[in-house]
């Protein structure tokens, strides 16, 4: 075979395989953005007819009501789990936050009672006792697929205002700081809320003694129920 007939057919060669794969590629390009389209598509669909489109591994309860999804955003944007803000929020920051009475922000958690707890502390005292970090572990580790892990502490009435505060959040960083010890979630600061509302805001009513509670054998009155940190994940996508 002359040499100029081996030059052709080393170019027809190196030809296809130039071609083969970028072919290939804008194929396969081709039909990825068929499947987005088809699947946008689709998403569209079922946003109009009122279907809830699954995303991720998250759940999506009934109580996830439109203004609950707005508190949320407020809270883990304030709160320390979106951005770079701060870790937590205090009284006057979760009463601005919510942008609502203090009794209508608890309504907005009453549906939780399955998936929450409230963890019960000695009068001032931010030390949890073994009852207190088995109920929290049990609802830590029952995640069910949600994102966020909300830790509401309060403090009953006795004592000035500025103690209760502090007492509170004392008490948010007690749960937060045996998570980390017990869990070693890398992601823990990604997935836990705080807020300590001390007396100032949103404090509980006797109604919430029908929740599992850490001392859920002794007595329950408002402030045994207020020296506490109301714990739970939250099921909605955001």
């Amino acid at each position: 075979m002359s040499r100029s007939a081996l030059v052709g057919i080393a170019a027809i060669v190196a030809f296809f395989g130039v071609a083969t794969p970028t072919f290939l590629a804008r194929r396969w390009q081709n039909a990825a953005s068929v499947r987005l389209e088809q699947s946008e598509q689709e998403a569209a669909a079922s946003a109009g007819s009122g279907e809830q489109v699954a995303v991720a591994a998250e759940a999506d309860e009934n109580y996830c009501t439109p203004q609950l999804r707005t508190i949320l955003r407020r809270v883990l944007t304030s709160c320390g789990l979106i951005g770079a803000s701060g870790r937590g929020c205090q009284p006057v920051q979760a009463r601005s936050v919510a942008t609502m009475s203090g009794d209508d922000f608890n309504a907005l958690f009453l549906p939780m009672q399955g998936r929450g707890g409230i963890i019960q502390f000695d009068r001032d005292s931010a030390d949890l006792e073994e009852i207190d970090t088995a109920l929290l572990e049990r609802v830590f580790a029952d995640r069910q697929g949600a994102s966020y892990f909300f830790v509401v502490s309060r403090a009953s009435p006795e004592g000035n205002v500025e103690h209760n505060r502090d007492l509170s959040r004392a008490r948010a960083e007690a749960v937060m700081t045996h998570l980390q010890n017990e869990f070693h979630d890398p992601e823990l600061n990604q997935q836990v809320g705080l807020l300590w509302l001390g007396e100032e805001f949103a404090q509980l009513s006797q109604s919430f003694c029908d929740w599992t509670r850490s001392d859920g054998a002794g007595t329950c009155d408002p402030n045994t129920l207020n020296r506490s940190a109301f714990v739970a994940w939250i099921d909605c996508r955001l």
